[in-house]
C-alpha cells in the first residue's frame, strides 16, 4: 500500500470544546503529550484529527486531509504531471503536514512520510483502533470523475463500491474511504448554497441503538456536548436531506457542536 488516508482537520471556533465532543460522543483519543497552548490532535487508532483554533482570515469548518505515504519524493513526481498542481513545505511546528498540496480542482490536502521529522502526537503514537471509529470523508468537487482518477493515479487508492447510475466515486486505501462526489449547484436549489469543500466525515460504531442512547445522555448532561441541531426549518431540512441522498454508508446523521456534518453505520 503506498498511501494511507489517516488525517483530518476541522477548523475551530471554540476547538477545546470541539475536542471535548469527539472525545466524549465518538471516544477519540486526544495526544499524552498534547500542548496546551496548540492546535489539539484526536485520534481513533488509524485517523488523527487535527482541531485547529480559527484565526482572521480562516473559516471554521472542515478544511483538509492527508495522506501518509511510503515514499514522499514518488508522490511530488507524479503530482509533476498536473501542471495546475502546486506544493509547499509547511513549518516543523505542524504535527502531521511535511508537503501540504492541492488537487486540480483545487482541493488542499497534506503529505507526510513516517520518518519526517514533523511527525508528532497521535501521529506516532500506537494505539490500538477504538470500537468506534472513523470510515470515510467525502469532498464535493466540480469535476469529480477527474479528481477521482488523479487520487488513483497519484496515491495508488483502489476503487470501490460503485454502483451503475451512482455519481460518487469510493477510493480507499483498505480501511479508509474517501467518497469524490460531483457539486451542482442546483443540488442547493431549496436551501443555502456552499462551494465546494469537504462535506462531512463517516463513522463506524458498534451498536447505533447505543451510541444514540450515549448521545441523548452525553446532551442532558453536558449541553456543551450537544450535537449542532440538523434539521430546523425547511431549508435546513433540505440540506440534510441532500446529506442522506448522497452518502450510502450513513445510517444516522448529525452534526459536531459548530456543524460539521457527520453520518453513523452500525459495524
Amino acid at each position: 500500500m503506498f498511501a494511507k488516508l489517516n488525517h483530518l482537520a476541522i477548523v475551530s471556533e471554540n476547538y477545546a470544546m470541539s475536542t471535548r465532543f469527539y472525545e466524549a460522543v465518538f471516544g477519540l483519543k486526544t495526544a499524552r503529550e498534547a500542548r496546551v497552548e496548540s492546535a489539539t490532535v484526536v485520534g481513533d487508532g488509524y485517523v488523527g484529527m487535527n482541531i485547529n483554533p480559527r484565526v482572521a482570515g480562516r473559516g471554521a469548518r472542515l478544511e483538509h486531509f492527508g495522506f501518509e505515504v511510503n515514499d514522499v519524493e514518488t508522490a511530488l513526481s507524479r503530482l509533476k504531471a498536473f501542471p495546475d498542481v502546486q506544493w509547499a513545505k509547511r513549518p516543523s511546528n505542524r504535527p502531521f503536514a511535511g508537503i501540504s498540496a492541492h488537487d486540480p480542482d483545487g482541493n488542499v490536502f497534506d503529505i507526510s512520510q513516517k520518518d519526517m521529522e514533523n511527525r508528532t502526537d497521535v501521529y506516532v503514537e500506537k494505539n490500538a483502533l477504538h470500537p468506534t471509529h472513523i470510515t470515510h470523508f467525502a469532498l464535493r468537487t466540480m469535476h469529480a470523475d477527474a479528481m477521482a482518477e488523479f487520487y488513483r493515479t497519484v496515491f495508488e487508492l483502489e476503487p470501490r463500491n460503485k454502483r451503475e447510475g451512482d455519481p460518487n466515486h469510493y477510493l480507499t486505501d483498505g480501511h479508509m474511504t474517501m467518497i469524490i462526489m460531483p457539486w451542482r449547484i442546483h443540488d442547493y436549489d431549496n436551501t443555502g448554497i456552499m462551494p465546494p469543500s469537504l462535506d462531512h466525515i463517516g463513522f463506524k460504531t458498534e451498536s447505533l441503538a447505543k451510541f444514540k442512547s450515549e448521545v441523548e445522555r452525553l446532551s442532558a448532561r453536558n449541553p456543551y456536548l450537544a450535537p449542532f441541531p440538523v434539521a430546523q426549518g425547511p431549508e435546513a431540512r433540505a440540506r440534510l436531506a441532500l446529506f442522506e441522498k448522497s452518502c450510502p454508508f450513513c445510517q444516522h446523521h448529525l452534526s459536531d457542536i459548530e456543524g460539521v456534518f457527520l453520518g453513523v453505520a452500525e459495524a
